[in-house]
């Protein structure tokens, strides 16, 4: 059975058996783009954090040596230091003004403790003072510092009214000025320690101005009596010791730049002066003095030479302040070049990486995407040569390949094995679109000579129904007919499979109904198809034969699948596009899914080589078709009212054409044509649908018969003397339409021939049997009566116009 089949279900367990290896559950593989991605960000994300650590270290140390360089210069040390200078000042005048030493002191202590106010008002805001970048320990020597001030006006007040006692009172100012040093000291303390090593000589100057203050202060006591208790001797003796050891051992030594010029501090006039007359200060005391010493020395003189010296001191100390300050700010502008150098080339390194990553990644995502491109054509192009091998056109390997240029790299290995491989894929390609198509050829040629012997076979099968007449060797023969027409039909499968085209064709336009009656002929179950044509429509004779073939699939599928009781019902007419058969049984029907694929499968026929991957080789599916894209036919299968299948054939306009002018009949050939229809024929070869050469012997008889009896009446039937009539004789192509005649050569009797319709082998058999025995008889006057036909061979049997 050629039919393409039906199937209410898909067949169980079937599986792709075709697909590749599976992932493991769970894993998913990262995209090309993904991975490029990755590769960018990972060094940009890992450069990126340590480039911001280093910018974000070199900022914070820049802000804290800025602030702290702020903070020991003007927030801070400025009037730490104005509040040293003032209470320095304000202790000597104090002392001076206990000692009644001058008249005019009382006014200088009040210009000094105004400028001490002034000085304490500046300072003590530095207790709000957000220290967070400031050295550690200066909220509590500003704290100590503050404290200490608040006791600063009762001190004043005890000292103007005399109730103050002179040692209490120096004891205050200097514990007073030792917590400003205090801050001073902390001020110096930096996170540079070469800023923190310079101030601290500048600390050293303060405490050798505090030990000038000290010994003034002291001997403030001592010039208007010349006394001086052992207690204050010792503190002045200590308080010159220390200058003298911090100028000899930690200032002088330490002096750099444009400071050395003070190296010879001490070998100054004004220096050696003081020197002097701190050497003639103090003498032992009498016996009788016990406990002072006494004090001598020139006032005037020692007030002159300790002002220069403090002046020598003070700019001195302001060259080191300036010089510290210059070091520290320095500093710090460097952290702040370096902090925006670094960061210039930490944001430009990691914008070259990222854009780098990004060049280098779009060129290899490129690249990639060329070797990609480079495979898609391969694809493309691969069903390209094999539709060319088909068409019988030579193809170059080299030529399809495009091999890609190798580069030096892993890529250039890459499309090098590409290279390899597209190589091996055309010539794989040619080479299997060779063994296709030689397998095609030999397809035909095994088939061509297959309907070769079935020609012969049908030959044999007419001279054998013309030798017979015994109806059961006819129903024999006329059955094995029958198949050999089927068997013809089957054999034109292969050839179109193969590749090749019908060898049935005709040189004329036939009828629609003929050729459906020809399809019908081939179709084994015949009598249950019923043809209904509307109108008289014309097919070209170039697609005659594929149309019959065509339908004659379409007939036998409608019969196969449906229960033998039930009719299929074909039906044409025309339509706006053409002309639409419709083709409809009342079988099992298809699945909407089956519908879909048998539907997708008629606008787009596969190749022959998709039926080594099917699972049933279904031909008559194939062979529709094939035909019908060749024909331009539209074949549509939809589901029927009844329950079955219903297919819908559109033949195009060009497919129908107008019907051919009559061509007069030879009298002879009309004289000698009888009522009486021969079976549909079927057809083969180049010539016009033929009929069944078995009637040719018939024809001769008859004419015989005619001459014998009679001339023919003046109605065209023949006189035989008041002679019972002979039996009617089947004439050849008697019941053709014109266009379907052609000559009969006696020479050639079944060259051309194909298989009529026919009823049933058994009433074939049965009828023609009898027909040959009553013209037997009557020729040979046997009988003067004909004999009844046999009730078998007449009752119910049809003619050809029923078939």
């Amino acid at each position: 059975m050629t039919g393409w089949g039906r199937s209410r279900r898909p067949r169980a367990g079937a599986a792709d058996d075709g697909a590749g290896p599976r992932k493991p559950a769970g894993v998913r593989r990262l995209s090309l783009r993904t991975v490029l991605l990755i590769i960018v960000l990972v060094p940009s994300l890992t450069f990126t954090p340590l480039l911001a650590s280093g910018m974000n270290q070199l900022f914070s140390q820049w802000r804290t040596e800025q602030a702290q360089m702020d903070l020991a210069t003007s927030l801070a040390g400025k009037p730490a230091s104005d509040l040293f200078f003032g209470l320095d000042a304000e202790r000597r005048l104090t002392a001076e003004f206990q000692a009644g030493l001058r008249r005019g002191s009382a006014g200088e202590l009040a210009t000094a403790r105004a400028a001490t106010d002034r000085a304490v008002n500046a300072f003590l805001p530095l207790s709000s003072l957000d220290t967070g970048d400031a050295p550690d320990g200066l909220a509590d020597a500003v704290s100590r510092t503050a404290n200490s001030l608040g006791r600063l006006a009762e001190q004043r007040r005890s000292v103007d009214a005399g109730w103050a006692d002179a040692q209490k009172s120096y004891d205050y100012y200097s514990g007073l000025i030792e917590s400003a040093i205090g801050v001073l000291t902390v001020l110096s303390r930096t996170d540079e320690g070469e800023v923190s090593n310079k101030a601290q000589l500048l600390v050293d100057l303060f405490w050798v101005v505090d030990t000038l203050g000290r010994e003034d202060a002291l001997l403030a006591r001592g010039w208007e009596s010349k006394r001086l208790t052992r207690e204050e001797y010792r503190l002045v003796t200590d308080a010159i010791g220390a200058r003298r050891h911090l100028l000899q051992t930690r200032v002088l030594p330490g002096l750099t730049g444009n400071e050395t010029r003070y190296a010879g501090l001490m070998n100054s006039q004004a220096w050696q002066t003081l020197t002097v007359l701190e050497g003639q200060f103090v003498t032992p005391g009498s016996a009788t003095e016990v406990g002072q010493v006494t004090l001598r020395g020139n006032r005037s003189m020692w007030r002159s030479s300790a002002d220069t010296v403090t002046r020598q001191v003070l700019e001195l100390l302001r060259l080191r302040f300036d010089n510290v300050s210059a070091i520290g700010y320095g500093h710090a502008d460097m952290i702040f070049t370096v902090f925006v150098i670094i960061s210039s080339v930490g944001l430009l390194a990691l914008g070259l990486v990222i854009f780098t990553s990004w060049r280098l990644t779009r060129i290899l995502r490129r690249r990639i995407d060329q070797l990609r491109q480079d495979a898609l054509e391969l694809q493309e192009r691969l069903p390209d040569v094999v539709a060319r091998l088909e068409r019988g056109q030579d193809v170059d390997v080299d030529a399809e390949a495009h091999m890609i240029e190798p580069t030096q790299d892993e890529l250039g290995e890459l499309g090098h094995a590409l290279n390899l491989a597209r190589r091996s894929a055309v010539a794989t390609a040619v080479r299997q679109a060779e063994q296709h198509r030689g397998f095609q050829r030999m397809l035909q040629r095994i088939a061509r000579r297959t309907q070769i012997l079935i020609g012969l076979q049908l030959k044999k099968l007419d001279e054998l129904e013309r030798r017979h007449e015994d109806p059961e060797v006819l129903e024999g023969l006329f059955d094995l007919d029958h198949l050999t027409a089927r068997l013809r039909r089957y054999e034109e499968n292969l050839v179109i499979l193969g590749g090749g085209q019908p060898q049935r064709r005709w040189r004329r336009p036939v009828r629609l109904l003929d050729v459906l009656r020809a399809a019908q002929g081939e179709v084994q179950d015949y009598r249950r198809i019923s043809i209904e044509v509307e109108g008289g429509p014309w097919v070209a004779a170039r697609a005659v034969g594929p149309l019959v073939h065509v339908l004659a699939e379409l007939m036998e599928n409608a019969t196969a699948f449906s229960k033998p009781i039930t009719p299929v019902e074909v039906r044409a007419a025309p339509v706006s596009r053409g002309v639409a058969v419709e083709i409809e049984d009342r079988g099992l029907g298809m699945e909407p899914e089956q519908y879909a694929a048998a539907n997708e499968l008629m606008a787009a026929p596969p190749e022959l080589d998709v039926m080594t991957h099917a699972e049933d080789a279904r031909l008559g599916l194939y062979v529709v078709a094939r035909l019908s894209a060749n024909l331009g036919l539209q074949i549509e299968l939809r589901s029927s009212a009844y329950g079955g299948t219903r297919v819908v054939v559109l033949l195009p306009e060009a497919m129908i054409v107008e019907a051919p002018e009559e061509e007069e009949v030879p009298p002879a050939e009309a004289a000698g044509q009888p009522d009486v229809a021969e079976a549909v024929p079927t057809s083969r070869g180049d010539e016009p649908l033929p009929a069944r050469s078995r009637g040719r012997a018939m024809a001769q008889v008859a004419a015989q018969a005619a001459a014998q009896n009679g001339a023919p009446d003046r109605n065209g039937a023949p006189d035989h003397g008041g002679e019972p009539a002979p039996l009617p004789q089947r004439v050849r192509q008697a019941s053709l339409a014109p266009e379907l005649r052609r000559p009969v050569s006696t020479q050639e009797p079944a060259e051309q021939d194909t298989g009529p319709l026919r009823d049933q082998p058994r009433r074939s058999g049965a009828t023609i049997g009898a027909f040959q025995r009553q013209s037997r008889r009557r020729r040979t006057g046997d009988d003067a009566f004909p004999t009844p036909p046999d009730p078998d061979s007449e009752a119910g049997s049809p003619t050809t116009e029923d078939r």
